[in-house]
């Protein structure tokens, strides 16, 4: 064939397979990149994790909680590189997005409206979480997928899922007894106390394990369709075999102060696990970055706090002082 003739077809069929890996249909309606993005605004409350891991250096990032550099914590500093991010804090400025002159906008996670969604899209592309995702729902392998195909690193974001859904079956196989027990990520803050299930992701950490949600837990009303309030007279619903208070500090007095707490049989039996701080950070995000922290950290301790020996002494929980 002589150089530079074309088959008929061939070339169309390339472009239009390329035009369809960057048409994301979401809830606000449908977002199509001219090519794949390299100057990003992360608007979504943890979706650096998943534009670093990639290899994209957003060139803003949206502050949640902590006092991290940049709101990068420690399971993706060191992939930042010389790149710093400007912060952003608070409600979205449209002034300071505009200026920054991003290729993309991704607001997964963000929980803006749709008539931010609107002005903002005006700058650049913005995208949103899938139709058939809540709000703060999208689960890390999905955020991994999309971005992926956003950033043009669709064998980069498979190869990640990949590396981190073996991480959990590595985990899974090691410990095959685990798959009989129920656990719950319970929280005490501001005088509440409530239970993680539904949709969040450090419920969904437990199903990775093949954790079962405690039989009272089952079926309740959720606020914001990730966590559900208990009454402090009866917190009896987070009495499962593995019960892992998340919280910002590794000293927790206000939860080894709750009375009812020593009702339950996951107390008396040593079964209580802390995850404080770091790893409820890496819990919160829920990221194919922060998972494989929270995983490292976590096993040994749900390891002892399973052996069936109420003696055997699970550090965060002595050291934190919730320990029998």
């Amino acid at each position: 064939m002589a150089a530079g003739l074309l088959v008929p077809g061939v070339i169309g069929s390339s472009a239009r397979a390329a035009q369809d890996d960057l048409r994301f249909v979401h809830a606000y309606g449908e977002t199509v990149l001219a090519q794949p993005a390299r100057r990003v605004v992360s608007l979504g409350y943890t979706s650096q994790d998943t534009l670093l891991a990639l290899g994209v250096a957003p060139v803003a990032v949206r502050k949640w909680f902590g006092s991290m550099p940049y709101g990068v914590w420690p399971w993706a500093q060191s992939l930042l590189g010389d790149a710093k991010p400007l912060l952003i804090e608070g409600e979205v400025s449209i002034e300071i997005v505009a200026s920054l002159a991003p290729d993309l906008i991704v607001a997964i996670g963000s929980g803006i409206s749709k008539a931010e969604y609107d002005v903002l899209s005006q700058i650049a592309p913005v995208l949103m979480h899938a139709p058939d995702q809540k709000t703060y729902g999208t689960s890390w392998d999905v955020m991994t997928r999309t971005l992926g195909r956003a950033v043009g690193q669709t064998a980069r974001s498979e190869d990640l899922i990949a590396g981190t859904r073996k991480k959990f079956a590595d985990v899974r196989a090691r410990h095959p007894q685990w798959a009989d027990k129920t656990a719950v990520c319970a929280y005490n803050f501001g005088g509440e106390t409530g239970a993680f299930i539904g949709s969040d992701t450090r419920q969904r950490f437990l199903a990775e394990l093949d954790f079962k949600v405690p039989e009272k837990l089952v079926g309740m009303s959720t606020a914001e369709e990730f966590y559900a309030r208990l009454s402090p007279e009866d917190l009896s619903p987070l009495d499962a075999d593995l019960l892992i208070w998340v919280s910002s500090f590794d000293t927790v007095p206000d939860i080894v102060a709750l009375p009812m707490r020593r009702t339950l049989e996951a107390h008396h039996e040593g079964r209580e696990v802390l995850a404080g701080a770091l790893v409820a950070g890496a819990l919160s995000f829920g990221s194919v970055l922060s998972l494989p922290f929270a995983l490292e950290a976590l096993e040994p301790e749900i390891e002892l706090a399973l052996d069936g020996n109420a003696q055997t002494p699970v550090p965060s929980s002595v050291k934190a002082g919730l320990a029998p």
